[in-house]
Order: C-alpha cells, then sequence, then structure tokens
C-alpha cells in the first residue's frame, strides 16, 4: 500500500503536457488617439464601482440600484456563474479514486441435467447474496485531469467576467436611458414653450386678418408652422412613454409599474473630471477583453488534452467484498473474496482520429488568440470612440448654446419690431422657427454629451475591480 501511494504521489508530481497558459502581453500604445486629451482628463484617475454616483443624482442611484438587484439577465448571468463553478469544482474529483459499493441479490435455477451445479445445494434452485466493494483510479500520469481542471476554472472565470459585463451594461443601459428621458423631456417642454407662442401670434394674425392687416396666406402660414410644432409634440411624448416602458424593463417590472422618479437634465451633472486609463490597463479592466483572455486560457488547456489522449492511459482497480448463498451467512468467514490490478492502454489505431484532435485542439488555441487580439483592439476603438465623441461633442454643445442665445435674442427682437410694423410678418416666422430649432438642439447636444460620459465610463470598464467579487 505504501509503494502505492508513492507511486501515486509520484505520477501525480509529473508536468502536465500541452502548453503551459501565459497571459499576453499588454499594448504597447500609451494614449488612445494622436490629439492630446483636453486637462478635464485623468489618465491615473481609477474608476469608482459606483461610477454612475459621479453624476450626482440620488434618483438615478436609486434606480441602478433596483436594476442590478432585480433585472433578470443579472440573476441568468449570477446562475451561470454559479453552474461554472460547481462544474470546475466536480472537475477536481479526478485527482481522487472512486470507490463505489453495491449489494445484489439473485434467485436463479440450474440447468443441472446438462451442467454442473455451481453450489454445493442439493437443489438446482439457488439464492445469491453479494456485497462488494469497488475502487478505480486512473494516475494523472500526463496531466490530463490537472488540464481539465484548469480549463474548468477558466470556464467559470470566464462566466465570472460574462457577470461583470452583465453588471457593467445593464447600470450604462439605465443611465443613458434616464439621460434620454431627460433630453425628451426638455424637448417637450421647449416644444410646448414655442408652441405657446406660436399660439399666441396665430391669434394675433388672425385678429389682423379680420382688421384687414393681414391676409389669409400670413394666416395658413403661422398654423402650418404650429401644426407642424404640434406633430413634433406628438411624436417626442411617444418617445417619452416608450423610453420609460425601456426603463421600467431594465428595472426587471412590467411596464405598467414604471418608477415615480422622473428626469430632466438640471437633475443630472456629469463630473468635472474624466478619467482616460491607458491602454495598458484597459486590458486589465475590460470584462470582454478579460473573458477572451480566459478563453485563450481554456483553449490552451485543451490542447494539453489532446495531446494526453495520445499517450498511454493507466488505471487501477480494486475490489473487496463477501457473497452468500443465505443473507444471513453474507459475512460468514469464508465467503469473502477481494481482487486488485492494474492496466496500461496504448490506442494503437484509430485512423488518425486522436491526431485531428490534436491539430483541432492546435487551431481553437490560435482561434482563441485571434479573437483576444481582436477584442483588445476593439476595446482601444471604443475608448478612442468615447474620446473623440466626447472632444467634438462638447464642441457641438458650446456652439449650440450659442445659437440658442443668439436665436433668442433674435427672436425677441423681431418679435418687438414686427409689434411696431417695423418688420413683415415672414421675418417673424422665420425668427421663430430658427429659435425653435436652436432651443431643441441646444437641449439634443446636452443630452448628447452627458450620454457620451456614461459611455467613455462604460468604455473604460465602470470599475468593477474596485467592488467585492459578488458570491451568488
Amino acid at each position: 500500500m505504501r509503494r502505492l501511494l508513492l507511486l501515486s504521489a509520484a505520477l501525480l508530481s509529473a508536468c502536465a503536457v500541452g502548453p503551459d497558459f501565459e497571459r499576453p502581453a499588454p499594448p504597447a500604445a500609451q494614449t488612445y488617439m494622436t490629439q492630446p486629451l483636453p486637462p478635464q482628463y485623468e489618465a491615473a484617475r481609477d474608476i469608482p464601482a459606483d461610477w454612475w454616483t459621479l453624476f450626482r443624482s440620488p434618483a438615478l442611484n436609486k434606480l441602478v440600484a433596483a436594476a442590478l438587484a432585480n433585472n433578470p439577465t443579472m440573476d441568468a448571468a449570477r446562475a451561470a456563474l454559479v453552474q461554472s463553478r460547481e462544474l470546475a469544482k466536480a472537475q477536481y474529483a479526478a485527482f481522487f479514486p472512486v470507490l463505489a459499493g453495491g449489494f445484489d441479490a439473485s434467485r436463479s435455477k440450474n440447468a443441472n441435467l446438462s451442467i454442473a451445479n455451481p453450489t454445493n445445494a442439493p437443489t438446482a434452485y439457488y439464492s445469491l447474496y453479494t456485497a462488494q466493494l469497488n475502487l478505480s483510479y486512473m494516475p494523472d500520469v500526463w496531466g490530463a485531469n490537472r488540464r481539465a481542471v484548469e480549463a474548468a476554472d477558466a470556464a467559470a472565470e470566464q462566466n465570472r467576467f460574462q457577470l461583470e459585463a452583465t453588471w457593467l451594461t445593464l447600470s450604462s443601459n439605465v443611465v443613458v436611458t434616464a439621460i434620454a428621458e431627460a433630453s425628451l423631456r426638455g424637448q417637450i417642454d421647449a416644444t410646448e414653450r414655442l408652441m405657446a407662442i406660436a399660439s399666441d401670434l396665430t391669434d394675433k394674425i388672425r385678429r389682423q386678418k379680420a382688421a384687414g392687416a393681414a391676409s389669409e396666406l400670413d394666416l395658413l402660414a403661422q398654423e402650418t408652422l404650429e401644426a407642424q410644432m404640434a406633430a413634433n409634440l406628438a411624436q417626442l411624448r411617444k418617445q417619452l412613454a416608450q423610453t420609460r416602458d425601456a426603463l421600467t424593463a431594465l428595472l426587471g417590472r412590467p411596464s405598467v409599474e414604471e418608477p415615480v422618479e422622473r428626469f430632466t437634465l438640471d437633475d443630472i451633472e456629469p463630473p468635472d473630471q474624466l478619467p482616460a486609463s491607458l491602454p495598458s490597463r484597459l486590458v486589465e479592466q475590460r470584462p470582454d477583453v478579460r473573458q477572451a483572455e480566459e478563453q485563450m486560457h481554456a483553449a490552451s488547456a485543451a490542447v494539453g488534452i489532446a495531446i494526453s489522449d495520445m499517450l498511454p492511459q493507466f488505471a487501477i482497480t480494486g475490489g473487496l467484498g463477501s457473497s452468500a448463498l443465505k443473507a444471513g451467512e453474507l459475512f460468514n468467514p469464508g465467503n469473502g473474496f477481494w481482487s486488485v490490478g492494474g492496466s496500461l492502454t496504448q490506442t494503437l489505431f484509430d485512423a488518425g482520429a486522436l491526431l485531428h484532435k490534436r491539430r483541432a485542439a492546435d487551431a481553437a488555441l490560435d482561434q482563441a488568440a485571434a479573437l483576444y487580439r481582436s477584442a483588445v483592439i476593439a476595446a482601444i476603438q471604443n475608448v478612442a470612440d468615447s474620446l473623440h465623441a466626447l472632444r467634438e461633442d462638447q464642441a457641438a454643445f458650446e456652439a449650440s448654446a450659442k445659437a440658442e442665445k443668439s436665436g433668442k435674442a433674435a427672436f425677441d427682437l423681431t418679435r418687438r419690431q414686427y409689434a411696431v410694423g417695423a418688420v413683415p410678418l415672414v421675418m417673424l416666422l422665420n425668427a421663430e422657427q430658427t429659435y425653435q430649432q436652436a432651443e431643441i438642439a441646444l437641449v439634443s447636444a446636452r443630452a448628447t454629451l452627458y450620454s457620451d460620459v456614461a459611455g467613455l465610463f462604460q468604455a473604460l470598464g465602470g470599475g468593477w475591480w474596485n467592488r467585492p467579487e459578488e458570491t451568488p
């Protein structure tokens, strides 16, 4: 027995065949774009786990927490993680012997006229009772079990990072949807204010027409503009209702249970300083990149398993039991039996099946490596796109603010001039329409800029590494 244990220990300490996985080197790039970052970006700034709190909206914080707690996609991701971890633990059992116990009872009749009686009983009928323990063990000579455990652990890590990706995507979707709601409310408010102005002008032109100071064409033009505003307002209200439905669904609720929280752009304030971690850190922070890395890890372990299948396979078996013709005599002296044995099996011909499986595992590893590189490139592109969007949308927001201010001033001046008959109606209508478009464009530009900030946090990984690992 001692020699058997020593032999098992020696076999277990042998090296596992196949490649030992090494994490890929991080990208050497030091920035995401050729232009320098504006001063409000801090390359060394870390991202908090609850990054959405930087928007300084208690209502938004409440909804993100509710979504993370109740959205079914989070429950599904948690269940997948539990499943993969349990399967990984089950794989560890391959390092230990399997011990099985059994009890058999049978009643038989012997063909005593042609075959000798297998018992000492004088009758052809007999009962047989057997109790037995069977032990089987396959020493991990080539490291196949170790590679299988490595692959199972990598699969569990994939699901862990899938959970983190779900957490990040869900929180980002809540933030972006809340900003979309705020944008639509701002556009609706602006359109309603402009409709009130348009309604006043319509009434004034209608009175002027009655007095002979305005034509039918003037009245029709103003009524057309007012009707177009009404149609646009209906579309905005439809979009707001659908956005509220989307936000309610993110919370894991049916549409009739929409939250009481309402969002306007004045309720949401993005942070003044924004993070911009280096590409070398990005591969650590992005859940999708980490998931691709674990897929490559599992593929590397699969190569070792395929190689070990081509090598001799060892097995150790043993049995211990007792057998008797009567149940009460099952454990009497002399009724016991035992067996012990070992085997070695080597595939001599399989028409190349094992070789092709080995080559397929090599190709799968190459594929996983290529997919990892693709994930890294896509992650860097995602951050670069977010930075470019922030840069240009900030300029668009500033231009929209100037346009809205100028449009309002021009409309107010033109309205005063029209009241004293200094300008024709067509000039007033043009000023009104320009102001309307500028005010709605400003609301839209502001919301786009806020969404860009949320997109940057998502592109950089969302700070999941700064929260305790979730234990489903």
